[in-house]
């Protein structure tokens, strides 16, 4: 059996193939995957061993740029590419998870008559996966909410897979990767995989109130290192972390992260007391707002706006969240787990047995 696998952009396009890989080699499957000549995805799905294809890939945007004249021609060019990729490959299905990077692929697979799965995480679909949609035999859901925004003959409630090495992390690892010399509660900040201006310079600008209490590791983004900051006892920054990331969520007591549905999901299946600061609707179509009030709902998290954000509020937020970590833990603890990779790789079976 070969399944091809697409998605990427930014990591949460690619995380929930990362922990469907593993399971889709016990089961048998030669595994491709198509994505963006020099995605994120490319160095993460090369180094779990499966053979990658890059394509051209454009973005189709909700606003004015010059690029959305040239953009069209990219993905008409990605669309014969992923055509004749898909010929040579002859797949027996397509599991796409977004991004633009998968609209050329899917609309190709459609053409070529080859059953098509499609993952959403957050709340409602994004545009590419508005556009992928008709072409899909299935379309899985995270939340149950975004069941009433899918075509009721297609839409499953999955939820996301969970890499099972998340819960395998090492403590004392991380503690000596970190070079933590104090018994102080960890903060761990993610501000998912490109990084978060406004959530860095929030943090970097209450370390002084921090400190005292905390020790904090900083995922910080490609480029957004700050070397003023380097050699400051119990403050460790990083650009971006993949196998270690593990124990680093092992040692953590609190995080910090942006409000995209991969990252909360794996939060809320380790159980981590966790501040949200959503990417404000200014920036995005709006849809992380929608993950985090959910979270905060639920009583999951704590959300932070990030217009309201500033040093004061900050460290405000944290103090309290840290206090009534137990709460929260509780809280996760009682939420009902699914097993998601199980349930979407019944999903990919149900696929290949049809067309054949």
């Amino acid at each position: 059996m070969k399944i091809v696998l697409t998605g990427g952009g930014t990591a949460g396009h690619v995380t929930p193939n990362m922990a469907l890989i593993p399971e889709l080699k016990k089961e048998g499957y030669e595994i491709t995957y198509i994505g963006s000549y020099n995605g994120i995805e490319k160095s993460l799905i090369e180094s779990m061993g499966v053979e990658y294809h890059g394509i051209s890939s454009g973005k189709l945007r909700r606003y004015f740029d010059v690029k959305n004249f040239t953009d069209p021609f990219k993905i008409n060019h990605g669309c014969g590419q992923a055509y004749r990729l898909l010929k040579k490959i002859k797949p027996d299905v397509v599991f796409s998870k977004g991004g633009f990077v998968a609209v050329p692929v899917v609309l190709a697979a459609r053409r070529r008559k080859i059953p098509i799965i499609i993952h959403e995480s957050d709340m409602t679909p994004g545009l590419a996966n508005k556009l992928c949609i008709p072409s899909a035999q299935k379309v899985c859901a995270n939340f149950p909410e975004t069941i009433k925004y899918l075509p009721s003959d297609k839409a499953v409630l999955t939820g996301t897979p969970i890499r099972k090495e998340l819960f395998t992390g090492d403590r004392e690892k991380a503690r000596q990767m970190c070079g933590f010399n104090s018994e102080k509660p960890v903060i761990l900040i993610m501000g998912g995989s490109l990084g978060a201006v406004a959530v860095n310079e929030a943090v970097r600008s209450c370390l002084d109130r921090l400190l005292p209490k905390f020790n904090i590791i900083h995922l910080c983004g490609k480029g957004k290192l700050d070397e003023s900051f380097n050699g400051i006892e119990g403050y460790v920054q990083y650009e971006y972390i993949k196998e270690e990331l593990k124990d680093l969520l092992a040692l953590s007591d609190v995080l910090i992260s942006r409000a995209g549905a991969n990252a909360i999901c794996e939060i809320l299946a380790l159980a981590k007391p966790n501040l949200l600061i959503p990417l404000p609707a200014a920036s995005s179509r709006g849809d992380q707002i929608l993950n985090a009030a959910s979270f905060e709902k639920q009583g999951f998290s704590i959300v932070l706006k990030e217009e309201e954000l500033d040093s004061d509020i900050l460290t405000e937020k944290l103090d309290l969240l840290y206090n009534n970590r137990t709460e929260y833990i509780n809280r996760m603890k009682e939420n009902p787990a699914k097993d998601s990779t199980a349930i979407i790789i019944g999903l990919i079976n149900e696929a290949v047995r049809s067309r054949s």
